[in-house]
């Protein structure tokens, strides 16, 4: 009998590989579903994190055709009101990680929330919404670099960013594997496999 596949919609090889290494984590390496993925140049929106994702998520089905995972990662600046939040990847795009951390040179509040935000939507259109947050602060680039923010975000409770951490320790507490065991807890109890 053949597994159910899930293609997690993602043009990002990175994430592509920590999700598919943290599944393999939550099942003990024997995950029951096939988790495959298409890079599709999924529409941008603008909104509030759970509706943007929920629109990408509609735009990967009627594409797809069948069950699939989007996500969409916010970096939420305390002292600014949460912005960046979900238009990160365009301030990162247009100023790089030191353009995130100079953005908050003014402010003595350096705190900042990592979030990702996950839909599942499954063969029938129906989608559901996890997310998963990680607290922590925005420091002056380190000279690791690994994808995205990661070397200009140091969570609570570590003395190193993202980028600094092995992969393994990083997919141990990250904003997106709380997201993603939220999914895995819902296809256990929800999804026929």
């Amino acid at each position: 009998m053949s597994k159910k596949n899930i293609v997690f919609v993602t043009g990002n090889v990175k994430k592509l590989e920590e999700v598919m290494q943290m599944f393999k984590n939550f099942y003990k390496g024997s995950v029951p579903f096939d988790l495959s993925n298409r890079n599709i140049d999924l529409p941008e929106h603008q909104g509030e994190r759970d509706q943007i994702c929920k629109m990408k998520a509609l735009a990967a089905f009627d594409i797809i055709k069948g069950p699939c995972i989007v996500e969409d990662t916010s970096l939420c600046f305390n002292a600014i009101g949460g912005l960046p939040g979900p238009y990160v990847k365009w301030f990162l795009k247009a100023t790089g990680p030191l353009g995130l951390y100079c953005m908050l040179k003014g402010f003595e509040d350096k705190t900042a929330m990592a979030v990702c935000t996950v839909a599942y939507v499954n063969e029938h259109g129906e989608v559901n919404i996890f997310s998963g947050e990680t607290d922590g602060t925005i420091v002056e680039p380190t000279a690791v670099e690994t994808f995205g923010w990661d070397s200009c975000f140091k969570p609570n409770g570590y003395e190193i960013t993202y980028a600094e951490m092995p992969k393994e320790e990083k997919n141990l507490i990250s904003h997106r594997m709380k997201a993603m065991y939220k999914l895995k807890e819902f296809i256990d109890h929800n999804v026929i496999i």
